[in-house]
């Protein structure tokens, strides 16, 4: 990469990261539509984020990118979409021309990462570890909240 196109990936990782936390933990939009018998505490919003983060990094590292997408669409339905978005935001910024899927609906986002994300070794790995930061950096995020 040029100077000019240098992206500093741990702060992207970061600001990702953190943007999660705030969207699941300190939003109160995430509750608007809840009767306020569902309605969770932060503690217990937390605790579910930081549940699903270390799930999704473990699929992460052990099955790659795809894997961990198709996992937060299929399995994780509370927090998965956050955590998704964020993800291909992460993605867009790193500069590869990856752009974002049409819908985030789970067949455009998946059919977005098995075309672009997945088509160049090199730009998967990078990924992968910028992925696996921005996650690390949520977990984090979230034991600091508790």
């Amino acid at each position: 990469m040029s100077n000019s196109t240098q992206r500093n990936l741990d702060r992207l990782a970061a600001k990702h990261g953190q943007e999660i936390i705030r969207r699941v933990v300190d939003e109160e939009e995430t509750q608007k539509n809840k009767r306020e018998d569902e309605k969770k505490s932060k503690q217990q919003l937390t605790t579910s984020i930081e549940n699903t983060i270390t799930k999704a990094l473990g699929v992460l590292q052990e099955n790659g990118v795809y894997a961990c997408f198709l996992y937060l669409l299929a399995r994780e339905k509370e927090n998965g979409s956050v955590v998704v978005d964020e993800m291909l935001n992460v993605l867009n910024g790193l500069g590869f021309g990856w752009g974002k899927p049409a819908s985030n609906s789970p067949e455009a986002v998946l059919a977005h990462v098995s075309d672009k994300v997945t088509a160049d070794l090199e730009h998967l790995l990078l990924a992968k570890e910028t992925l696996e930061q921005m996650l690390i950096y949520a977990r984090y995020g979230a034991k600091a909240r508790e």
